[in-house]
């Protein structure tokens, strides 16, 4: 399972405002329904098989264009660990568990 930090954003839209579009871009995750999901004041992270995150990602991209952006950039980070189950809550527990031994 890989996890996927996306952030995706319109220029030249003549605003600097872009809830509506990040709004957009996660409803096509939302609705597709195959992968988890999270959104962050930065970045939106998938939970899922990589090919259909990445999948995912592209559609979000060209939603944000079919709204008329000009201009679109696009942030990916990926995590695909391979050697064991990978979870966004697993993750944050493993530092939270250091945090409260040190």
């Amino acid at each position: 399972m890989a996890m996927v930090a996306v952030s995706i954003a319109p220029s030249g839209t003549g605003s600097a405002s872009v809830s509506d579009y990040v709004a957009a871009a996660l409803e096509v995750v939302r609705r597709d329904g195959r992968v988890r999901w999270e959104l962050g004041p930065m970045f939106t992270t998938l939970e899922g098989d990589l090919t259909v995150c990445l999948e995912l990602v592209a559609k979000m991209h060209e939603t944000l264009a079919a709204m008329g952006a000009p201009r679109i950039g696009s942030v990916i980070k990926i995590d695909d660990r391979r050697d064991k189950p990978l979870t966004m809550s697993g993750k944050m527990e493993a530092v939270r568990r250091r945090l409260e031994n040190s």
